[in-house]
């Protein structure tokens, strides 16, 4: 094994989807220019042509492994060197805080050893996107769109008939009928809230005819450009209209982009990486508990489950790389689908491997990459080449609920590939995941599930992005809207985004025979310190071992480590 170089690159054939982002420099935001097409009303429609961005001039600059080696912006904090946390200007103006740079830096220190002091490219900006289906036809857009908040303007009640002798039985159900009818039709007015859960409602319980009445009202209400309930309710009723009309599969790949220009999708996924902080998290979180698990080791191999654009690693590799003792042996096996190349820059996962082994030159750490582009559920431990005597880290980041459960296939793959990994005898697995339950529950519950949990993320984005950047519109549309779609509109194995709350996690991955992990308190501290870069109003919570990550009191993401 030591014969082989420091760069072995290899492939296995498969298939499989996957998006994230390179480096974006901090001057895009003044360059962008926006197309937002022919119909403004529409959320769906001209706005997931995917050719909303323009020619950004400078953008060839993000795809150069050497060029995203030699340094970014100043972030808000010092997290570049290990976290690799990289913060927008208008980032910077809202919630600048020098005064932590210094400290934060020596936090880094104190736990992998001397800082280099270089920012290598930002890291990959993946909320969770993948599917076996191949695009579709886009389904028509319809939502009206209108400027600020509009009331909703409530309509007049049905009257029953009048029980007459001999029929009290029917008199009654036809009563409480039209109460039911009543209570929908009086929704108080603007409470947009109210009438999108009547709609779900409506077409849970077939009511066509109820639901056509309050989904006119609904649109009436909606906006992409307005409050934060006014631009989730237009993906929620495109959502529930793709229902009605089974359409939920052909939106849900149409929203996917009929293959953009990588530097547009890059673009919008860079965008959320630096106005939320939750992908920092989910990076933070895996990072120092890998860092954590394997400090004392010579040889380590990391298989991420989503290698993406591989920047992830770069500042875990740079603090490896400045340990004491000397830098460990590293090896990467890189799982990503061999199906959307245009998420890098065209290419595939070779522009990992060039990524890679610059760092590997500049830092002088001996890494070695292998790329396996095929679906999570198709990996087998042959494809893996795990070796005696290397400590093994395995990563899921934002990745596991794509893979199907007992009750979509009865085979449960997403408990036997957690089953396989386990058998690999890993030092440490990291899961991160959205903290919301859509998985198996009931349509109208899993409507309001995702109605409150997009909500949070949708006020989050309000807080940073004012809501007149046509930035924060294409955000959104192309890195939100489509799961959302795919949640409400989509059933069986079309339902792709399947979300489970960490408890449920937590069985998981006890019955596959693995422990809990402790997570360390300095990535904690280092967590709330880049909080205090955004909002108060974001919160973390250790509980059962996990951390939360959460916005007021709704928590959206969750970060564990087990072994």
């Amino acid at each position: 094994m030591e014969s082989q170089p420091i760069f072995g690159y290899g492939s296995v054939t498969g298939a499989g989807l996957s998006h994230s982002s390179p480096s974006i420099p901090n001057r895009l935001f003044g360059s962008l220019k926006f197309s937002i097409g022919n119909s403004p009303s529409s959320p769906l429609s001209n706005q997931f042509d995917c050719d909303i961005l323009t020619a950004l001039s400078d953008s060839q600059e993000q795809y150069s492994s050497t060029e995203n080696l030699s340094g970014a912006s100043p972030s808000c904090n010092s997290l570049n060197s290990y976290f690799n946390r990289p913060s927008p200007s208008f980032l910077q103006d809202v919630n600048s805080n020098q005064n932590i740079q210094h400290a934060l830096l020596q936090l880094e220190t104190d736990l992998m050893g001397p800082d280099d002091d270089v920012d290598i490219s930002t890291p990959d900006t993946t909320m969770g996107e993948s599917s076996r289906q191949t695009p579709g036809e886009r389904s028509r857009a319809w939502s009206q769109e209108r400027q600020g908040s509009r009331a909703v303007q409530s309509q007049p009640s049905y009257v029953s008939r009048p029980r007459q002798s001999g029929d009290d039985a029917y008199g009654e159900k036809h009563q409480k009928e039209s109460e039911e009818a009543n209570l929908l039709l009086n929704i108080p007015p603007g409470n947009l809230k109210q009438l999108l859960i009547a709609c779900a409602k409506a077409i849970s319980e077939n009511n066509m005819n109820e639901f056509g009445r309050l989904i006119e009202k609904a649109k009436a209400a909606v906006s992409i450009s307005g409050e934060p309930i006014q631009r989730l309710g237009a993906y929620l009723v495109e959502g529930l209209i793709a229902r009605k009309e089974s359409s939920g599969n052909n939106i849900y790949h149409s929203l996917r982009c009929r293959e953009p220009e990588s530097k547009d999708l890059l673009s919008y996924m860079q965008i959320l990486y630096e106005i939320c902080p939750y992908l920092k998290f989910g990076y933070m979180a895996a990072n120092g508990a890998i860092a954590d698990a394997c400090k004392n080791e010579n040889r380590i191999h990391i298989i991420d489950f989503q290698i993406a654009q591989g920047t992830q690693w770069i500042t875990l590799l740079q603090a490896l790389a400045a340990k004491p003792g000397g830098a460990p042996h590293v090896r990467i096996t890189g799982i990503d689908d061999p199906v959307n190349k245009h998420a890098r820059g065209g290419n595939g996962l070779e522009v990992v491997h060039g990524r890679l082994a610059a760092i590997s030159e500049k830092f002088n750490i001996p890494i070695e990459f292998h790329g396996v582009p095929v679906f999570a559920p198709d990996v087998t431990p042959a494809m893996l080449d795990v070796r005696p005597g290397e400590a093994l880290a395995v990563n899921f980041p934002l990745q596991l609920h794509h893979t199907p459960d007992e009750s979509v296939d009865v085979s449960n793959p997403r408990d036997g590939l957690l089953r396989m990994v386990k058998s690999l005898n890993p030092k440490v697995v990291t899961l991160v995941e959205q903290e919301s339950n859509t998985n198996t529950t009931p349509f109208l519950t899993r409507f309001i599930e995702t109605l409150d949990f997009y909500l949070a993320m949708f006020e989050s984005i309000d807080v940073t992005l004012p809501r007149d950047r046509k930035e924060r519109i294409g955000v959104e549309q192309h890195c939100l809207a489509k799961d959302i779609v795919n949640i409400i509109a989509c059933e069986g194995k079309e339902r792709v985004e399947r979300h489970e709350l960490f408890g449920k996690w937590k069985s998981r991955l006890t019955m596959a025979g693995f422990r809990q992990y402790p997570l360390s308190s300095y990535v904690n501290s280092v967590i709330r310190s880049l909080l205090r870069c955004y909002s108060e109003h974001y919160t973390l919570i250790e509980k059962d071992g996990a951390m939360l990550l959460g916005w007021k009191n709704r928590n959206l993401v969750s970060a564990s480590a087990w072994h």
